[in-house]
């Protein structure tokens, strides 16, 4: 999702901040691309919450820091516009509507024909096969008050934003990079994470479907260390059957989600091929097992280990998110 802002030449470095860590990944130019650097910063709760930033003060300087740290002043910067104020909808339009004057339509549509969970949006879209005389988009939205913030943040700190994009999408596209087959599929694509799930539903490559469900995060219930690989790693130490329910009810709203697509909108007729996860959450493992016993449907974790990194580092499963971010103009 462009942004109104200036296109700067240097190598863009893409970023991931949410409610626990700013991430960051740079990539070296090729077919595909190859992870070059990449770097964590675990942040002190409160500071974002629910992709909203509250301490603006202190996530300027841990940035500022890490920016120094890493050294990417001056870099242009692709980064995710906050999960929770993201929005897909499937639109129909006027026939003679021109390609060129869609975004115009839009615009001029939303609070009449077009109604949107959120005021002055960031807006992009996907023109779908036409049919029966029949004209469909499919437009992404994004809160643009929460979209600035990290724009500003950004542009503050003497990093030159240049795009916003859905995690959803991202996912999707380092999905697509390490599948081995292309084949027509329903996939459900779930970002498993520490405090959120994402859930997305793609037929045939076009994204339908997004939902999110908050996980209840306490960072007392984990111990926090440094692993071999030299990046921050979780371990649980809270109570076990708390945790259970929490991903208990994250199961609930997967299946509503899932019957929702599958008999609400086909009748039956439509079933989800596999389900694809992803995420920081450390026990995905856990996930998948459960995942595949509830619904019986093939789930598949991503692994970018197949893939060449700079002198054959294991990239990070927290850092797969920013790899899909940089793929984006691929």
């Amino acid at each position: 999702m462009a942004l109104p802002l200036l296109t700067v030449s240097s190598r863009p470095i893409d970023m991931i901040i949410n409610d626990h860590s700013i991430r960051y990944i740079e990539m070296k130019p090729g077919n595909p691309p190859l992870p070059l650097r990449w770097g964590e910063r675990y942040l002190p709760p409160g500071v974002v919450k629910e992709g909203k930033i509250i301490d603006a003060n202190t996530l300027s300087v841990i940035l500022d820091e890490c920016i120094d740290i890493w050294k990417i002043r001056r870099r242009k910067v692709r980064f995710l516009a906050p999960d929770p104020y993201v929005t897909i909808r499937k639109i129909t339009i006027p026939t003679d509507v021109l390609d060129s004057e869609i975004t115009g339509y839009l615009y001029l549509e939303m609070g009449s024909t077009i109604h949107l969970p959120f005021e002055d949006p960031v807006i992009d879209y996907l023109a779908l096969p036409e049919k029966e005389d029949k004209r469909e988009i499919l437009l992404f939205a994004a809160n643009r008050q929460y979209v600035m913030q990290f724009s500003d943040l950004f542009a503050d700190l003497k990093l030159k934003p240049e795009a916003a994009d859905l995690s959803s999408l991202a996912l999707y596209r380092l999905y697509d990079l390490l599948r081995k087959k292309k084949a027509e599929e329903k996939i459900l694509v779930l970002q498993f994470d520490l405090d959120l799930v994402v859930m997305s539903i793609f037929e045939n490559e076009i994204p339908f479907f997004m939902r999110h469900h908050y996980l209840p995060y306490n960072e007392k219930d984990w111990d926090i260390y440094i692993g071999r690989s030299g990046f921050q790693q979780l371990s649980f130490i809270g109570d076990e059957e708390e945790l259970n329910e929490h991903f208990t009810e994250a199961f609930k709203e997967i299946n509503k989600l899932i019957e929702f697509y599958q008999f609400s909108l086909h009748q039956g007729k439509n079933e989800i091929s596999k389900i694809v996860l992803v995420g920081d959450h450390p026990l995905l493992e856990t996930v998948r097992n459960q995942l595949h016993t509830r619904f019986e449907i093939e789930v598949e974790i991503l692994d970018v280990n197949k893939l060449e990194t700079e002198k054959n580092k294991p990239l990070p499963r927290s850092h797969y998110l920013a790899f899909g971010l940089a793929l984006k103009e691929v």
